[in-house]
């Protein structure tokens, strides 16, 4: 099943739904209440049988789908900036360096890598990683 370009698909046991991105918002896909609320309409509607809880878990495995979409669609990029904004630094370092051993050619991630690393105080490494995403 595809979903539309606004959408994406999760499966809930033996459903497959199309979820609406704008149920969510920011990098952290939390729940947009009104618009949560008026899919969660739509389900009972067209799904009877689902529980409030199904929903609930259907709702939540949804926004980790999303946030693990959102991450490959900015290669890495929108979980490093969550670790930044929670003081783990490290982690969103090693994040990055991950997501760059599968896409090298990435160079935003790349310049984002070298001002991280900078801002730890390892300038050389920075450097590096700038000039990797320069391509020289």
């Amino acid at each position: 099943m595809s979903a539309p370009a606004d959408h994406f698909v999760i499966q809930h046991g033996n459903l497959t739904v199309n979820v609406p991105r704008s149920i969510f918002k920011g990098p952290e896909a939390i729940p947009d209440e009104a618009q949560a609320k008026q899919f969660r309409k739509i389900l009972r509607e067209r799904y009877p049988w689902l529980s409030e809880n199904s929903l609930d878990v259907l709702i939540r495995n949804a926004r980790f789908e999303l946030i693990r979409i959102m991450d490959e669609e900015t290669c890495g990029r929108n979980t490093a900036s969550k670790f930044v904004s929670e003081g783990k630094a490290d982690k969103a370092i090693e994040h990055l360096e991950k997501h760059l051993s599968e896409n090298p050619n990435d160079f935003n991630s790349w310049y984002m890598l070298g001002e991280l690393l900078c801002k730890e105080g390892r300038t050389e490494e920075g450097y590096e990683a700038f000039r990797k995403g320069s391509g020289k």
